[in-house]
């Protein structure tokens, strides 16, 4: 049962909340933007019946003191599930049919899809902006959940802009549907993005996808597999282009899939990203929603941000 709130509070929809290092993280960043919030956890399973999500949207949207919340993996079920219980979405979350922030605007309830931003933002952190130009470097996605296809609406409207993109960008998963969610959704867009989607029966698939893409590739482990549930969508076995990025949106967990990528940054020179820069911009563009607040996506403050977030990390981890 969710007990109404004694105090300004943000919450946080996931699964396993309390093990995320923003639990510690947010009280620092709170006395940094002069916030007078707490933030607590909503854990739901997987897939959580309708009920469920509608509980939880009807609580905040009801609920005094309680501001609104970011969301990781109920992305689309929560949409799904309690749409009607929205009072507006915004463009972003029109087009991705799922919500990554919830936020009152004027007494209303509005869901936002912030991943094209934060996905963009991470992609840009990681890669220079010419590193798509005259390059044969392909996107390798493997899963097509929300973050897979929120980073393809970031590479569309990238494209619509005149910007460069991938060579190729390759999207995997096991499920087909998710597969043609995604491709009715570019359709829809009228992208001219050069996607290719494979649906692949088991890992050892996802391997020969891997192996087939171009030297200097990116190669993103976009299924949850290391963080929600054990595992990688590779197997041990997997050779990795040449120069490839191997990143994983994760950044907590056993990250598996990373592991396999260090294996052979010596021989291969691949180099490894995990989800931190992922987590400051998603977590740092719902905190600005939530609270109505501009925090710079880069420069001394988001610095700051960044580093009040690594150091209560270091303690974590040094306990």
């Amino acid at each position: 049962m969710l007990l109404p709130a004694t105090e300004p509070t943000m919450y946080f929809i996931g699964v396993t909340t309390n093990q995320s290092s923003i639990m510690r993280v947010f009280p620092a960043w709170a006395e940094e933007l002069g916030l007078a919030a707490v933030l607590k956890g909503i854990d739901l399973s997987p897939g959580a019946p309708d009920a469920e999500y509608q509980e939880v949207v009807r609580f905040l949207k009801s609920d005094p003191l309680s501001l609104g919340s970011l969301v990781t993996t109920h992305k689309l079920d929560i949409v799904s599930a309690a749409r009607e219980d929205f009072d507006g979405f915004g463009e972003d979350a029109q087009v991705l049919h799922e919500i990554s922030s919830i936020s009152k605007k004027d007494g209303q309830l509005w869901g936002n899809a912030m991943d094209a931003v934060t996905s963009g933002l991470s992609l840009e952190a990681i890669v220079p902006d010419d590193y798509w130009l005259d390059s044969a470097a392909e996107l390798v996605l493997l899963g097509a959940g929300g973050s897979s296809l929120a980073l393809t609406y970031y590479l569309h409207k990238r494209a619509s802009a005149g910007l460069p993109v991938p060579a190729k960008i390759t999207v995997t998963n096991r499920r087909i549907s998710r597969l043609e969610e995604m491709q009715a959704m570019h359709r829809g867009l009228g992208s001219t993005l050069p996607l290719t989607y494979v649906q692949v029966a088991d890992v050892a698939e996802n391997d020969s996808v891997v192996a087939a893409a171009a030297p200097g590739s990116v190669i993103i482990n976009a299924t949850g597999l290391g963080k929600d549930r054990p595992g990688s969508p590779l197997t041990d076995n997997v050779v990795f282009p040449a120069n490839a990025i191997a990143w994983d949106f994760n950044y907590r967990g056993d990250l598996v899939f990373l592991d396999q990528a260090r294996a052979q940054q010596t021989g291969l020179n691949v180099r490894v990203e995990d989800g931190w820069v992922y987590f400051l911009h998603g977590w740092t563009r719902v905190i600005a929603d939530v609270f109505g607040i501009d925090i710079p996506t880069r420069g001394p403050a988001f610095d700051r941000l960044s580093d009040i977030a690594l150091n209560v990390s270091k303690k974590e981890i040094s306990k």
